[in-house]
């Protein structure tokens, strides 16, 4: 850790399982769900291609995802949609890198007629409307096209993902019928417009990196997560970052990866984490067998809903990555100022 950052213990999050883990890659096309609904063991695993199908049944407890984050020299661009059966989540927004000016909305649905989301070949666009916005997130040949309209920003983008292009998914297993799958992708080069008032961004595919989330499952009640992703360049190599914690706690999945040169590095090992949730823009350490990193944050921002009953809250920050992972080959590549996102989330949902 940096000097001059004392925590203590409760700042440290620890995992509940020892590291590292067996997961078991999966390389053939499998359902999520049994005929009755339930956990398919054989879904339990990770992959580098997309394998997973999302043959989600029944209503009430599905949560179905969809989250961009684009990372271009001057701008942060944002694309959500969020379905849990009863609710829906939309938001498009954009940040100015230099100003911290924030454009676009986001709004709920509540009881929505339709499951915008429910696909499990993920074909067909995925499009979500409510006040003040519209969002398309359109898979295509070149890879998706992301489309928004809100009250004060546009955005037409096209993110490309070609044959061969890799991500990571994994199924994560809390019971027969509690369980996630997740597909993160980083280091996708996006093009297009965004339009804010009185200015215009042309993004450009050679200097612009996209991250994706993709989720379908059946999360508990009452959930708490760590993410951390970025995407860049270092020593002429491609970095891209994929690290998660205390959701995967217990079980034998995570999501934890390192993309060198377009590779995908699975490290099946759950890490450590040591932040200050009193002072977010704090540095923040990830540690593990194969990986020491340290976060440094240069914007944060809060998201709270708050119900009583349902609840969501994110603390989200901005900033680079630093320190080393030891990868597949057993080399350790280092990692410098490589920009992107981490975050502190609890739900209850």
């Amino acid at each position: 850790m940096p000097d001059g950052v004392p925590l203590s213990v409760s700042d440290i999050w620890k995992p509940l399982m020892p590291s590292p883990l067996v997961e078991r890659e999966i390389t053939a096309p499998v359902d999520i769900c049994l005929p009755n609904g339930r956990l398919n063991p054989a879904a339990v695993g990770w992959s580098r291609f997309a394998q997973h199908s999302a043959n989600l049944k029944g209503w009430g407890r599905n949560k179905r995802f969809e989250y961009w984050c684009i990372i271009a020299p001057d701008l942060i661009v944002s694309a959500n949609i969020s379905h849990h059966d009863y609710r829906v989540n939309i938001s498009a927004t954009a940040v100015d890198r230099e100003t911290g000016v924030k454009a676009g909305t986001g709004c709920n649905l509540w009881l929505p007629r339709s499951n915008m989301l429910s696909d499990p070949a993920r074909e067909a666009p995925m499009e979500a409307a409510g006040k003040g916005i519209a969002l398309r997130l359109e898979p295509n040949a070149q890879g998706t096209r992301l489309i928004a309209d809100t009250v004060d920003m546009q955005f037409h983008l096209q993110a490309h993902t070609p044959p061969g292009h890799e991500s990571m998914g994994v199924l994560v297993p809390w019971s027969s019928n509690r369980f996630q799958y997740t597909r993160k992708d980083n280091c996708i080069p996006v093009e297009g417009l965004v339009e804010t008032p009185g200015r215009q961004y042309r993004l450009d595919a050679t200097t612009t990196l996209g991250l994706y989330d993709h989720g379908r499952g059946r999360w508990p009640y009452n959930t708490s997560w760590n993410w951390g992703a970025g995407s860049g360049y270092c020593d002429g190599r491609q970095i891209g970052i994929n690290i998660g914690g205390k959701w995967t706690d217990g079980t034998p999945s995570c999501e934890n990866f390192v993309r060198i040169d377009g590779r995908i590095n699975k490290l099946s090992e759950h890490l450590t984490w040591r932040y200050d949730p009193k002072d977010w823009l704090a540095p923040w350490r990830i540690t593990g067998a194969r990986v020491d990193l340290t976060f440094t944050p240069n914007h944060h921002q809060l998201y709270l809903f708050d119900r009583g009953v349902i609840m969501a809250r994110a603390d989200h920050c901005f900033g680079h990555f630093d320190g080393a992972v030891l990868v597949d080959d057993g080399t350790t590549v280092s990692v410098r100022k490589i920009f992107g996102m981490i975050e502190e989330v609890h739900r209850r949902w």
